[in-house]
């Protein structure tokens, strides 16, 4: 029997998340809002921390509810990579009161 009334509560679940890239995630998640569009928060259990990734509904390729000790066994094996070294440009080499303004080639609009 369905019920047409209108009692949809917010989005807060265990789930297996499946984004499009062959990406799985695992933990709790929850509707919230980002910059005016709607998001789901995902906080997906690291050890005794937790992570959290903000993933667009556009994103995703399948939501899987679960219970959270299957989740948590998801996420152990699922965890979301930190920032690689690659993806960041080369740091510039620190300046010496010996070389600032000998190099002939510092722009003074330049910030850094």
């Amino acid at each position: 029997m369905h019920d047409d009334t209108d009692t949809t509560e917010p989005l807060d679940e265990r789930m297996i998340v499946e984004l499009m890239g062959r990406v799985r995630r695992a933990g709790r998640v929850r509707e919230v809002e980002v910059a005016g569009r709607g998001f789901l928060r995902l906080d997906i259990p690291n050890g005794d921390a937790w992570v959290t990734q903000f993933v667009s509904p556009d994103a995703i390729y399948a939501l899987t509810p679960t219970t959270e000790t299957i989740a948590r066994a998801v996420a152990v094996h699922e965890q979301p990579e930190p920032v690689s070294r690659w993806e960041l440009p080369a740091a510039p080499a620190p300046r010496t009161a010996d070389t600032d303004g000998q190099d002939g080639d510092h722009d003074d609009r330049e910030p850094f």
